[in-house]
């Protein structure tokens, strides 16, 4: 019983090594993910405004074109500032906010419990995007290189970038 016993810890302490070894993976990975939706969605809707500003006539929105120009823009900047990790934590919030609009209005007569609310893509992107902006975006970022170059200087970054 205590070689099973050994043989448990030693395997628990192997993946507790790779485990934080790789902590470098998951902000990349989701930075990068939804960072790329985000561009890519952005950028499709920045060339069919009118397609867009339609649908948000659809949904009775206030000020469909201003809000189809907002939304269009707000996914492909900010999309583009995660795919780089740079105001990592500023570039989330625009679109968690897009997000529940999204889900609000959009989505809304799919929602009628906590498990359909969940289960909606946007959402998991919501709880990507609150991971981010409070773990930041990692070491592979330009936060990261901005907050390294500021201590080799003896100034302070503003943002951290790891966590």
């Amino acid at each position: 019983m205590n070689r099973i016993s050994t043989l448990i810890t030693s395997a628990a302490r192997l993946a507790e090594r790779v485990g934080t070894s790789l902590q470098w993976l998951s902000p990349t990975l989701a930075r990068l993910t939804v960072g790329l939706v985000f561009f890519q969605s952005g950028w499709g809707k920045l060339h069919d405004l009118d397609k867009v500003t339609n649908y948000f006539t659809e949904l009775g929105l206030a000020a469909p074109a201003f809000q189809a120009r907002l939304a269009s823009t707000a996914e492909f900047v900010c999309g583009g500032l995660l795919l780089a990790g740079f105001a990592t934590r500023f570039a989330v919030v625009p679109l968690i906010i897009t997000m529940c609009v999204a889900i609000r209005t959009a989505l809304w007569q799919q929602v009628d419990g906590l498990g359909s609310l969940v289960g909606l893509t946007e959402f998991a992107y919501i709880a990507l995007l609150v991971w981010l902006g409070t773990h930041g975006p990692g070491p592979l970022s330009l936060d990261a290189l901005v907050a390294r170059r500021s201590e080799r200087s003896g100034t302070h970054a503003t943002m951290p970038a790891t966590a």
